[in-house]
């Protein structure tokens, strides 16, 4: 670590550091040096030069981590796309013995250099990779509406990378997906039904995990999980309670949420990994006061102590989302329908109260009682 009053834009670090730097590399006989902070491509050019070995920065570590754990087809071209992004900027011509003579009669000069090929290679592929994403992102959001033509409500569990949150859900849901104590072991969301005490069924979806600083040329890489919080009915906040760092991951998730839209979702503050704390630290409502008044949340939310790995507390949190989950009133409603509706007509069978059937001509005019959200989303047809 280094306090400056400004970055050195062209090592990032100064040229005393630098030389100090090259000692620890040949010294240890070093492969790679990681900087924490993002490096222009002049700063990192610089530094390999003058180290002689690798240099990646944070944006190059993260997309690497995000290329291992990248499942999905849109996944992979989300990595994709961001890497692309990342590398054109950073492409380095390779002198005049790799530039290749223009074709055609009278041509003068060295042609085109392998640096615009590069170049022109790599825009070419990132429009193809952006009209790929298009097609992947249409498909899907045609099942979010055939999911969301059924009402059932969403919860989204949200929370710090290595929170534990695949852990918890397949506690909930007992889905089998990857929990494992890595950076960003869940890159693709995952959706499973889950029975709550009331006999209310909804829908669990797993998410990538938030971390601090974010690189812009991830946010994209995200999306797909975004999407399933922001339309959620209720988050589930899950906070390693057992972290030194508890207050300032509470606080980098509450930031997100609101970036993303998802500030006014009901959350319920999930203190998981609390097997991991001392008894005399182990009182849920101080800890979630300490948390929430350390972290700046403007409002209280109802906290559930969890361990997802040995099952304490399950019963108490599916209490609180029983609780928290907003209501679905049934409300009477008269639908005008297409005589060849028949996906509606199963709807209002299977989810509500048929009251009457009345033809008219190529119509169908039906009088049910049915759930409010049901009837909010056919009515948005």
């Amino acid at each position: 670590m280094q306090t400056r009053n400004a970055p050195e834009a062209a090592t990032l670090i100064g040229s005393g550091k630098v030389e100090e730097l090259k000692a620890s590399v040949q010294s240890g006989s070093i492969d790679v040096v990681i900087f924490d902070q993002d490096l222009s491509p002049t700063q990192q050019r610089n530094l390999e030069k003058t180290l002689a070995t690798k240099v990646i920065d944070r944006t190059q570590l993260i997309l690497d981590i995000f290329a291992s754990r990248a499942r999905t087809r849109e996944g992979r071209l989300q990595v994709e796309l961001a890497q692309l992004n990342y590398m054109l900027p950073r492409l380095a011509g390779r002198g005049v013995e790799m530039t290749r003579q223009g074709g055609g009669i009278g041509t003068r000069g060295p042609g085109e250099t392998q640096l615009e090929t590069d170049r022109r290679r790599i825009a070419k592929r990132i429009k193809t990779v952006e009209l790929e994403l298009e097609g992947v992102r249409a498909g899907r959001a045609l099942h979010r509406r055939r999911r969301t033509a059924v009402p059932l409500a969403t919860l989204a569990l949200a929370g710090y990378t290595n929170a534990g949150k695949s852990t918890l859900f397949n506690r909930l849901t007992q889905a089998g997906v990857l929990a494992d104590s890595k950076m960003f072991a869940t890159l693709d969301p995952t959706v499973r039904p889950l029975i709550l005490p009331s006999r209310r069924r909804v829908l669990v979806s797993d998410t990538v995990g938030f971390i601090r600083n974010l690189p812009t040329t991830l946010v994209k890489a995200f999306r797909a999980t975004l999407e399933e919080v922001n339309e959620a009915a209720l988050v589930l906040h899950v906070v390693d309670a057992s972290s030194p760092a508890a207050a300032e991951h509470t606080a980098h998730v509450l930031k997100v949420l609101a970036e993303i839209g998802a500030g006014q979702v009901p959350q319920i503050l999930v203190l998981n990994k609390m097997d991991r704390l001392p008894p005399d630290e182990a009182d849920a409502g101080t800890l979630a006061r300490r948390l929430m008044g350390e972290a700046g949340g403007h409002k209280e939310l109802r906290s559930a102590p969890v361990s997802a790995l040995t099952g304490t507390g399950m019963d108490a949190l599916l209490a609180a989302i029983d609780d928290v989950l907003p209501l679905d009133p049934v409300v009477h409603t008269t639908l005008e329908l297409d005589a060849g509706d028949g996906q509606t007509l199963a709807l209002l069978h299977e989810f509500g109260r048929v009251v009457s059937t009345r033809y008219e001509e190529n119509r169908v005019v039906v009088e049910a009682e049915v759930p409010e959200s049901l009837e909010r989303r056919l009515r948005a047809r």
